[in-house]
């Protein structure tokens, strides 16, 4: 049969603590026994000779007066608490014994009395008339200091056994209550020893522990649990490796995450009791990762956070190639669309025999796709940048809005500061949220105004519709993720990335309204290659609306 952990746990403690009470018992009965053997003897030596040195009986031993001593004894007894007193002589006879009166006359009996008619005091254990005995012996001297007898204070050892034993039966008793309470508080010890492991047993703690060794070492992403004082518990290798920690995991158990990680505004405490967050982007260290952060609650009670990251420079590369991808099937799409609507039209002129009308559609139609690709390649040098305007021009014009590039427009080299991915978000969201708000606004659709210019310490990016405008409500928190002025799909990220891109290198972002009607955004991108350290978040930018 399986014995619970608690059960184990309380037999252990009870077995072990009993134990240890009967080894103390024991030690405690010798201790005992000897400190009042030790007493007693000191007190039998002090009292033989005391009783030595009184005059009268010196003088009653001198002159063998039995009477004399016998009269004075019967004083001396009846305050002391000693087993026996004896009185000898100096040839080793009984002058007086205070229990059997009749051995007087005859010899003493022990055989330690050679050193006391010498003139010394001894203590030793002996049998006698009485049974073993504890006696100290002293010398009686005469005016001039010949030994005349010897006088001898004893204690039975049974006398010393039973007050032995009364003082361990009281420290037994004593000891008794003791383990008494020691039970109930084994019992109750292990029941909360059980409720804090919730009820597992050692090997299944083992097993859970063992399991989530291995789970957080195959987690790919960097994981750091922290207590509630923000002390690091718990931190994967993966998060070591990101970080570029060289000390293993013991040695980083314990420190405090302002030792690990540099003091930035997502560790801030004031900011991780306010709430929760995903997937926000901020710098650790040297590194630029994307962060969440979720508290950990026990019986609603904070018991720290855990901190998940990734790289942001693989999850650019990631979300570039499926942005890449997507665009590719949109301009595919659009190109196919556009140009089945244009070989409908031709067909219908060619029908109707009205071939010059059809030879000037589709000179009007290259003109225009010539002229706008001119335009393009000719003031952008990224192909991808090319690409991307192209296809989103196309895109306006399927859905009946069309894209005006400002005259001075231009970019001659990449960036310093914003990667080729993060500007093509930036411009691809813009141009997206400008078209779909002109197409909800009443018709006629008028142009998307786009104005992309660099100059030689700044990037200007500027896009104005005139379409349906920002609803008051959420003009102050446009943005914050989630909130969006589409009303349909899954939206509510295009702005906060672009914030958080423009924030990440120190730019700022303009929101105005386009009289009569519209939005213009405009952003100013910093092009002296130093980018802010550390990472400044959304609230510290200065957005003017």
């Amino acid at each position: 049969m399986k014995v619970s952990f608690q059960i184990k746990l309380f037999i252990s403690l009870v077995l072990f603590f009993s134990g240890l009470f009967v080894l103390l018992g024991v030690y405690y009965y010798k201790d005992v026994g000897r400190q009042l053997y030790q007493e007693m003897s000191a007190r039998a030596k002090i009292q033989a000779e005391e009783i030595a040195i009184i005059p009268s009986l010196r003088q009653s031993v001198a002159d063998k007066d039995i009477r004399a001593i016998a009269q004075f004894m019967h004083k001396v007894v009846a305050h002391s608490d000693a087993s026996f007193i004896v009185i000898g002589d100096d040839k080793g006879l009984h002058l007086f014994h205070s229990v059997h009166s009749d051995v007087v006359g005859k010899t003493l009996i022990g055989g330690d009395n050679a050193d006391v008619l010498k003139g010394k005091s001894t203590t030793t254990i002996r049998k006698g008339g009485l049974g073993i005995s504890l006696r100290s012996k002293a010398p009686i001297f005469d005016d001039v200091g010949h030994v005349v007898g010897i006088v001898s204070v004893g204690y039975l050892t049974s006398y010393l056994d039973r007050i032995t034993l009364g003082k361990v039966i009281n420290i037994f008793l004593a000891a008794v209550l003791l383990l008494m309470a020691l039970f109930v508080f084994s019992w109750f010890f292990t029941r909360s020893i059980k409720k804090q492991i919730f009820s597992l047993e050692p090997r299944e703690i083992g097993l859970l522990v063992r399991q989530q060794k291995a789970m957080m070492e195959s987690i790919y992403e960097g994981v750091i649990a922290i207590d509630s004082e923000l002390r690091i518990e718990v931190i994967n290798q993966a998060a070591r490796k990101l970080l570029a920690l060289s000390q293993p995991t013991r040695a980083l158990r314990g420190q405090t995450i302002a030792e690990v990680i540099a003091p930035v505004p997502f560790f801030a405490r004031e900011v991780m009791l306010e709430n929760d967050t995903h997937d926000e982007m901020c710098r650790f260290n040297q590194l630029t990762v994307i962060a969440s952060r979720v508290r950990i609650m026990l019986e609603n009670k904070l018991q720290g956070w855990v901190i998940t990251f990734r790289d942001r420079n693989e999850i650019d590369s990631l979300s570039a190639q499926l942005s890449q991808v997507k665009r590719y099937v949109d301009n595919l799409r659009i190109m196919r669309h556009e140009q089945l609507n244009r070989m409908a039209t031709l067909s219908g002129l060619l029908h109707m025999e009205r071939y010059d009308d059809a030879i000037r559609y589709i000179q009007a139609q290259s003109e225009h796709a010539q002229e706008l690709l001119d335009f393009i390649s000719s003031h952008f040098s990224s192909p991808t940048l090319c690409g991307l305007l192209l296809g989103k021009a196309a895109r306006a014009r399927e859905k009946g809005v069309e894209l005006a590039f400002d005259p001075s427009c231009r970019m001659d080299r990449p960036s310093s500061t914003l990667g080729e991915a993060e500007l093509i978000s930036i411009i691809g969201n813009l141009l997206d949220n400008a078209i779909e708000a002109t197409q909800r606004a009443e018709l006629p659709h008028e142009p998307v105004e786009v104005l992309i210019l660099q100059h030689e310490h700044e990037l200007i990016i500027e896009v104005a519709d005139r379409g349906v405008g920002i609803e008051p409500e959420i003009h102050e928190h446009i943005f914050e993720r989630g909130i969006t002025t589409k009303r349909h799909g899954d939206h509510g990220i295009g702005l906060y990335l672009i914030a958080s891109y423009v924030a990440h290198v120190g730019g700022s972002i303009e929101v105005s309204a386009n009289e009569p009607r519209g939005t213009i955004f405009s952003l100013f991108i910093p092009e002296t290659g130093n980018v802010l350290r550390p990472v400044p978040t959304l609230e510290d930018q200065n957005y003017a609306t």
